[in-house]
């Protein structure tokens, strides 16, 4: 036996370890990858909500001096995203909407990133991310989107 084949053969239970696992990741159901990203999301904008709303003087304050719109004047903008982070998350922990939900939060967060807090990218990156695996591929099968599906058909397929 060479020296390379006696390295080989010590690194082959290493390697079927490696591969196993790799099996093992592979086979995780993308319900059980979705759920934690619906989660996660919508957290993330509900919490924005329930800040909004604790003291509205106050949002409309942020939303005439620091969140300037150039398109939008401060109280519609105020009202608009209060209702998006009022309404997404509810879709996204439901699972109805998904991908309607991820898109309109990805426009959201588009927007906070240009016009709002652009050194902020690391986080908005990350919860673009989570909007885009969502948008792609859709809630998982633990969604009122999937039971609509196998009760109506399939739209989309």
């Amino acid at each position: 036996m060479t020296q390379r084949t006696a390295a080989v053969a010590s690194d082959a239970p290493a390697a079927g370890a490696v591969n196993r696992a790799l099996r093992w990741l592979d086979a995780v159901p993308y319900t059980l990858l979705a759920v934690p990203l619906r989660l996660a999301v919508a957290t993330v904008f509900w919490n924005s909500a329930m800040a909004h709303l604790a003291n509205w003087q106050t949002t409309l304050y942020l939303f005439g001096s620091d969140y300037k719109l150039p398109f939008l004047p401060p109280v519609l903008a105020a009202y608009m995203a209060i209702s998006i982070e009022l309404s997404t998350p509810v879709l996204l922990v439901t699972g109805f909407l998904t991908r309607l939900a991820a898109l309109v939060l990805l426009g959201m967060t588009a927007v906070i990133e240009v016009f709002i807090y652009p050194q902020a990218w690391p986080t908005h990156i990350q919860w673009a991310a989570m909007l885009l695996v969502l948008l792609c591929r859709g809630p998982g099968a633990w969604s009122v989107d999937h039971l609509v599906r196998r009760r109506f058909g399939s739209l989309s397929r």
